[in-house]
């Protein structure tokens, strides 16, 4: 076995807009606190600088990492960057700085080596959550200004799919290393499948998610299958939209909010989210945009097979299509499969077990070990080049 990173004495720094605490946290959240507490397990104090918000204090060590909540998700980009060229996160061997769509701009702030983890490239999503001029500027500063701001530093991708658009955009291969994202074991369950069909969706609000295909496709299919229920678990900005969607597809079948067969959970407990992902007899993952799906993982340890995009860039890794669930390639076909799912009894349990298999692929360990070779590297790299970190 290659033995783990030793990062001993050193300070790695993250800067990520929101934590898993957050109500907006998500996959990219959950994918740096399990990174981070592998660079903890391999000796380095690791600190995560990023927004603050109601349901968490604004200092906390949690897990070995050390969480500095600080301004709204637009203003800790500026103040992350004051606080790190006037030395108040100490002495700093490492940053890793999360691009989500927008960098932090760190490379400005130090002269310590700057990874710039990205988990997918917002082309699509830019005049989708952000139309019009603040879009277009969101964009040129992800697609022109970030790879000429860091370049010479170190990526870090979690699929080749990401990988192969960031080089696209400019990003040298040789500097950018894939470390894709992990599952967390399932906990043990008591429930069993529903007796009815049924659907779920997991993950945030948010339109780029695209939930409102999902609940277009249950309206198509409850001809064929009149007792399909759908289950929405997550919260988010865009929810009011989704339920005004779903009232009135549940009105054309004379149905509505509280009859059940389409339910908003809002945020809910792991515990509760798993029994979702346990009683689904398929998860649909209708998003624009996908740098893994880690939620797909999720569902794979229960057997429960996931249909999504193949457009969306890294389903195409954590989905093996028609293995492991089924790759759309437009919303027509995401119901035509979804179709084949809930009424092929053979199919859906050859993707059972195929999902179930694949989710025990990738595994947090290897991604923690991997991401800690990835630090180790660039401190030596750095190290070797002669440069002390500030």
């Amino acid at each position: 076995m290659v033995p783990a990173p030793d990062l001993r004495g050193k300070h790695v720094v993250c800067f990520s807009w929101r934590d898993t605490s957050n109500p907006e946290g998500g996959g990219a959240e959950l994918y740096l606190e399990r990174v981070a507490a592998g660079l903890v397990d391999q000796g380095a104090r690791v600190t995560i600088y990023c927004a603050e918000h109601g349901l968490a204090p604004k200092d906390e060590v949690r897990d070995g990492i050390r969480f500095i909540r600080r301004g709204s998700k637009m203003a800790i980009y500026v103040r992350g960057l004051l606080l790190l060229l006037t030395r108040r996160f100490g002495r700093v061997d490492a940053v890793v700085d999360v691009q989500n769509g927008l960098p932090f701009f760190t490379r400005l702030g130090t002269k310590a080596p700057v990874i710039v983890l990205v988990h997918h490239v917002h082309r699509e999503q830019w005049p989708v959550v952000y139309p019009g001029l603040v879009g277009r500027v969101g964009w040129f500063i992800e697609r022109r200004v970030a790879p000429r701001l860091y370049r010479g530093c170190q990526y870090v991708a979690v699929s080749t799919a990401t990988r192969d658009e960031l080089v696209a955009q400019g990003v040298v291969a040789d500097y950018l290393a894939v470390v894709h994202n992990g599952t967390d074991p399932a906990p043990e369950m008591t429930g069993h499948r529903s007796a009815h069909p049924s659907l779920c969706v997991v993950g945030r609000l948010v339109p780029h998610k695209q939930v409102e295909h999902a609940i277009d496709a249950w309206e198509d299919l409850r001809r064929t299958f009149p007792d399909l229920t759908l289950t929405i678990a997550g919260s988010g900005w865009w929810e009011h939209e989704l339920t005004d969607h779903a009232e009135r597809a549940l009105a054309r079948h004379g149905l509505d909010l509280k009859d059940g067969a389409i339910v908003f959970e809002g945020h809910v407990s792991e515990e509760r989210k798993h029994e979702i992902y346990a009683t689904a007899w398929a998860m649909a993952l209708p998003s624009l945009k996908e740098g893994w799906g880690l939620v797909v993982g999720e569902a794979g340890m229960h057997g429960t097979p996931t249909v999504a995009y193949r457009s969306a860039g890294g389903t195409r890794e954590s989905i093996a299509d028609g293995v492991s669930g089924l790759l759309a390639d437009d919303q027509e076909e995401l119901t035509a499969m979804l179709a084949r799912v809930l009424g092929d009894e053979e199919l859906r349990q050859r993707l059972s077990e195929g999902a179930q298999e694949m989710s025990h692929r990738f595994t947090w360990g290897r991604a923690q070990h991997s991401f800690g070779t990835v630090v180790s590297e660039v401190l030596e790299r750095h190290h070797l080049a002669g440069q002390d970190p500030l």
